[in-house]
Formats: C-alpha cells, sequence, structure tokens
C-alpha cells in the first residue's frame, strides 16, 4: 500500500462526506481527526483478500466516528455547564460559617480550650483526630481524651446520654 500522506489525502473526501452524512456540525476539526487515525488502522488491519480496502475503509471509519459521536453524546449527558446567570444567584456558602461557629461556641462554654478546638475542629472544620493531633502538635490519644471529655461535659448539659452523641 502507498504512504499513509497518500492516503490520507486520497480518503480525505470520503471522511468528510462520513463526518456530513452524521450530520457533524460542531468539533468537525477533531472527527476529521478520529477518521484519519480510523483511516490509519484500516490500512494496518486490511486483509487483500476479503475485498475492496475502499469499502473496508469507509466501514471502519464511519463506525469509528459513530463511536466517538454516541461516546461525546454521552459525555454531554453527563455535564452540567450553567448559564453565567446562574453564577449570580448562587449564595455564598461561606456566609454562614460565622453563625455555625457562634452556634458550637454556645455549647462549648463549659469546656476546657483543648476540647474546644476539637469540637471545632471536628464539627467545623471535619477534620479527623489523626489531623487535629498533627495540627495541635500532639499525640493522637490527647485529642481523643479531648474529644471523650467534651462529649461527656456536652451530654452532661443537654442531658443526653453519652451514646446517643455522635460527633
Amino acid at each position: 500500500m502507498e504512504s499513509f500522506e497518500q492516503l490520507a489525502e486520497q480518503y480525505k473526501p470520503m471522511i468528510h462526506r462520513i463526518i456530513l452524512s452524521l450530520n457533524i456540525f460542531h468539533d468537525q476539526e477533531e472527527f476529521y481527526q478520529t477518521g484519519l487515525i480510523a483511516l490509519w488502522e484500516a490500512s494496518k488491519g486490511f486483509d487483500v483478500g476479503k475485498g475492496k480496502f475502499s469499502n473496508y475503509a469507509y466501514s471502519y471509519i464511519k463506525g469509528r466516528l459513530l463511536t466517538d459521536l454516541a461516546a461525546a453524546a454521552k459525555q454531554k449527558e453527563r455535564t452540567f455547564h450553567p448559564q453565567e446567570e446562574y453564577w449570580g444567584t448562587i449564595e455564598d456558602q461561606d456566609l454562614p460559617r460565622h453563625l455555625e461557629a457562634e452556634l458550637l461556641l454556645s455549647y462549648c462554654t463549659d469546656l476546657t480550650e483543648k476540647e474546644t478546638k476539637w469540637v471545632l475542629a471536628s464539627c467545623l472544620h471535619t477534620l479527623t483526630i489523626k489531623e487535629i493531633a498533627e495540627k495541635e502538635h500532639v499525640s493522637v490519644s490527647a485529642v481523643k481524651q479531648w474529644r471523650s471529655s467534651a462529649k461527656r461535659k456536652i451530654g452532661e448539659r443537654l442531658l443526653v446520654p453519652l451514646e446517643d452523641i455522635h460527633l
């Protein structure tokens, strides 16, 4: 078979005709590149004893483009790109953060500074015990003690059994 450059030039009209027959009007250059790749793969996998190359190339290219078109449609269906106006309607999620902190601190009036650190880090910042220990430069068992003591004190204050507090 001739060089691929010659083959690509010879089958360029066929690739464009297939793209138009599939009603592809967006990303035509990308689909053309896919068609060229399919042509190259067809030239490598063609068996001379099974018929004409042009028929094989047409089927191979069209099949590849259909597969990519279906994948692009599926991807488009799964993604959501909101309009510009949408971003102006979203509330700032960080605004009520100070209110959450105030509410949590209202439960921490009887707690030590370390117990309060655990409550805020755990509930407000969703840090794990290990992350809190690293941040405060203490052992994991120390943070566990803060947690235990804070849960007990808050539970007593709320008159809720300790097992029912899941923080």
